[in-house]
């Protein structure tokens, strides 16, 4: 496969990434600002739906094209920009993996229980609150991957 291809599919990965872990963040929170709650589980259900359709997908695009790409630049560890990018993508899938991922599972268990209800329970919105702590970390370390790979720092 040409280098040109498999960047433009990597670069599509990286926009279904990124686009997809922003809109979704902002129209959460959005939801959430609504205090409603059937708009607050609506909002929880394609959260989860969202994440793990496109969010999956483009990390699988980026890391599959990238890993084809990165021995045509060189060893990961030995080019500077390609090290930082690789460990950011870690360090961000850590993040989602180890906290969002269950954080949000979590969430979309309370959202179902409370969908026809009156109230939303605080225990969601303390989730909620981590949710958006994390979620702002776990998208910081993408965009700094993004500076990394666009500029090529050495």
């Amino acid at each position: 496969m040409s280098y040109q291809l498999l960047k433009s599919i990597h670069l599509l990965g990286v926009v279904i990434f990124l686009g997809n872990i922003i809109v979704t963040a902002v129209w959460k929170m959005l939801a959430d600002k609504t205090k409603s709650p059937a708009i607050v589980a609506y909002a929880q259900r394609l959260v989860t739906i969202t994440d793990f359709s496109f969010t999956a997908a483009g990390v699988l695009l980026i890391l599959v094209t990238g890993r084809m790409m990165a021995p045509r630049i060189g060893e990961i560890n030995e080019v500077l920009w390609l090290a930082w990018g690789w460990w950011l993508f870690i360090a961000s899938g850590v993040v989602w993996v180890l906290i969002l991922i269950p954080l949000q599972i979590k969430q979309a268990k309370l959202a179902k229980a409370f969908s026809t209800k009156s109230e939303v329970p605080e225990k969601y919105w303390l989730l909620s609150r981590y949710w958006v702590v994390f979620g702002i970390i776990a998208t910081i370390l993408p965009l700094a991957n993004l500076y990394f790979m666009v500029f090529k720092p050495t």
